[in-house]
């Protein structure tokens, strides 16, 4: 029998994988600063301290570096605690844990230790929280053997995803971007999956590939539904997981499409976008091409506060536009 389905809030369907997997599990708990009177500094976590307690829904001090080495120390200890860093952007502070201890104790052990720790990163820019709350680091980690780097962009995915995460028994980060929190989408009841490493095509199409993830795969979703009005048919792939990358998909899209934009709104500079021009660039979908690969990636600078040159500094959906026309037309 198929799960009712209702419509929710991105923040909802977080909030909702947390209780179901903190119900069938007493291992997990969840972590962070805010993350309980208070609700989250996003209102993700809302009541699930006063469903689960203060023991299991625990209020830290403002320290990252001493959040995430607690997660190590208990994910090796046999919990599976899901921490919250309040900015994507603070998770600087705790990057020792993440990267040297984290991501390569199953290796420096031989697999025989593991550590089964979700990190939830709110990022991304668009609420004018300036240079130092709104940073896309997502590419950072993604370069990381030993982590896995996710980026959902609907409410569905974002609980499917959370709990593929939370069953993994080592390291994964995701990244929620700040302004998917209030979009709505339809999301089953009860426990489900949706696999990491596993692309969506959003939409088919003949003339270009557009691949994003998190808040531009919906402005490219957005985007392309315009572009059919002038005659282009743009396939649209939300990558959701950046570590590991479903390759094949994209590749695959590329053979029929023979045009592939990549848009991300992290810098442009050792971007995603990077990454998947040179991994198409080294198979033999490179043959299929017939027009450069175009990335489309954040400006060259720290994201301003003032709103107008925020909204200039990353992806809009006019630029997305924009670029899809040019390459479709052969003028990229």
């Amino acid at each position: 029998m198929e799960s009712a389905v209702r419509e929710l809030t991105y923040a909802e369907a977080i909030r909702e994988a947390l209780a179901i997997a903190m119900e069938a599990d007493e291992r997990v708990f969840l972590f962070g600063e805010d993350v309980g009177v208070y609700g989250g500094a996003f209102g993700v976590s809302g009541d699930l301290v006063h469903r689960f307690g203060t023991e299991r829904v625990i209020d830290t001090p403002i320290s990252e570096l001493g959040i995430a080495g607690a997660a190590v120390g208990a994910a090796i200890t046999g919990m599976k605690p899901v921490l919250e860093i309040q900015f994507s952007d603070f998770v600087t502070l705790a990057m020792e844990q993440i990267v040297n201890q984290a991501a390569k104790i199953r290796f420096m052990f031989g697999g025989k230790a593991k550590v089964p720790m979700v990190v939830r990163l709110p990022g991304g820019s668009g609420t004018g929280a300036a240079a130092q709350h709104s940073q896309s680091l997502e590419a950072w980690f993604a370069h990381v053997p030993g982590l896995k780097v996710i980026q959902p962009s609907s409410p569905h995915d974002a609980k499917g995803m959370l709990l593929s995460a939370i069953d993994d028994p080592n390291p994964v980060l995701i990244f929620e971007h700040k302004l998917l929190y209030k979009t709505k989408g339809h999301v089953p009841e009860g426990d489900y999956r949706v696999p990491i490493g596993k692309a969506a095509v959003r939409r088919e199409g003949r003339d270009l590939t557009i691949v994003g993830s998190s808040i531009m795969a919906v402005r490219t979703a957005a985007a392309a539904q315009k572009l059919v009005e002038e005659g282009i048919d743009a396939e649209v792939i939300d990558l959701r997981s950046l570590r590991p990358i479903d390759f094949d998909t994209i590749a695959a899209s590329v053979r029929k499409t023979h045009r592939l934009m990549v848009v991300y709104e992290g810098v442009k500079t050792m971007g995603i976008g990077a990454e998947i021009s040179a991994m198409i660039a080294e198979s033999d979908a490179f043959d299929f091409l017939d027009a450069p690969i175009v990335r489309l990636g954040g400006a060259e600078v720290p994201l301003p506060y003032n709103p107008v040159l925020e909204k200039a500094a990353v992806p809009q959906e006019e630029d997305i536009l924009a670029a899809a026309r040019r390459l479709a037309r052969g003028d990229a």
